[in-house]
């Protein structure tokens, strides 16, 4: 899967990969979350969606990779074969990251948006399920494959770049 084009190919590609993912999930689910929350999206709630929205982006990047991504990794690697498909690795990754990653942000999320509260903990039970299905939906169907385009059309233009720079000693030496 090294040389997959869908996926990154060295730590600055992976990085960018990852920040794609997050960005989109952060500011769909805090979307979510502030709307389900409020019952309805008005200048107030955008503000609010604006004002939380750099500080679950951090979260998200601390701790999707340095967490849920490396124990999403190993799940992958016990739960498939090298001879597993591409989208079968790839639909493995998306529920355990999602998972482990929903489990934290729906307590997370909680605590940067209401503080720290008693109810933290009946609010998770309530929140969970529904963050849980409703990422995973837009994980799988729509921010992955935007991520996975994105590395695409980066590696058709470093090979189109490699191409054209290949030809143009062969043209100098002539």
């Amino acid at each position: 899967m090294h040389l997959e084009k869908r996926l990154p190919r060295n730590g600055k590609e992976g990085l960018l990969y990852g920040t794609i993912i997050s960005t989109l999930t952060v500011i769909f689910m805090t979307s979510f979350s502030v709307i389900i929350a409020a019952g309805e999206f008005t200048s107030i709630q955008f503000i609010n969606i604006l004002k939380v929205l750099p500080i679950i982006w951090i979260i998200v990047m601390i701790i999707e990779p340095t967490i849920f991504g490396r124990i999403a990794e190993a799940l992958v690697a016990k739960f498939t074969k090298p001879t597993d498909s591409f989208n079968a690795k790839i639909l493995f990754r998306i529920i355990f990251t999602v998972l482990g990653m929903s489990v934290a942000m729906t307590f997370i999320g909680d605590i940067v948006g209401n503080g720290f509260t008693p109810e933290i903990f009946s609010n998770w039970l309530h929140n969970w399920p529904r963050n849980f299905v409703v990422v995973l939906i837009a994980e799988s169907l729509v921010i992955q494959p935007i991520a996975r385009f994105g590395m695409v059309k980066l590696h058709e233009s470093q090979d189109a770049k490699a191409q054209a720079e290949a030809v143009v000693p062969e043209v100098q030496n002539n």
